[in-house]
């Protein structure tokens, strides 16, 4: 129990922490226009079920990079390590840690907030790009230590394809929402969270 407390007040402290400058901004530029949570994209997607399609497969596709990035990683401390060997008493605190200690603050960060802050300053296609490799890079340089350079640009190129395959589905097919890459994001960390718990990858 006290694993998911613990996730719990972690996952509102780094809500809090990752929507400071976003909201900031908000406060600043556009609070006169619109309400913050549309603003940075916390609202109903568009789409319907193509949307909803867009998102499971590139969910699947995000499960698939993270059996390989995991490989990769084996034998190393992750985000998840806290799981590891818990098996099912671990299943509520990952639930929790995947979507609110690392999903939805992420999201926030690079698709509500830096995405669409890029996009409008350098159009969309660039502004994607930036934010993905933004995210590829941030999650490449914390295991450069421990995995090597070769391993780390790995993890930079999967990720980052990822994050522009998300930004892609949110800005293209969503209607600015970043609902779907939330879902993908919680989906492929759930999976790594299990594998962890269950010590699928030693």
């Amino acid at each position: 129990m006290s694993l998911f407390i613990q996730s719990i007040i972690n996952s509102i402290i780094e809500i809090i922490i990752f929507s400071a400058i976003p909201f900031i901004w908000w406060l600043v530029t556009a609070r006169k226009d619109t309400s913050f949570f549309k603003w940075i994209g916390l609202k109903k997607p568009e789409g319907g079920k193509k949307t909803a399609l867009w998102t499971i497969g590139a969910a699947v596709a995000f499960m698939l990079v993270s059996l390989l990035v995991m490989y990769a990683v084996s034998g190393v401390g992750t985000a998840t390590s806290d799981f590891a060997d818990k098996g099912f008493a671990a299943l509520p605190a990952i639930l929790v840690y995947v979507a609110f200690n690392t999903g939805l603050p992420e999201e926030i960060v690079f698709r509500g907030f830096l995405l669409k802050r890029f996009a409008s300053r350098f159009g969309d296609h660039a502004g994607n790009i930036m934010q993905s490799v933004l995210f590829g890079l941030i999650h490449g340089v914390l295991f450069i230590s421990s995995v090597g350079i070769p391993k780390a640009l790995l993890i930079t190129l999967f990720t980052g394809g990822i994050g522009w395959l998300m930004g892609y589905i949110n800005e293209k097919k969503a209607g600015g929402s970043i609902i779907p890459s939330w879902c993908i994001h919680t989906a492929a960390n759930i999976f790594s969270g299990i594998c962890s718990a269950f010590v699928l990858f030693k």
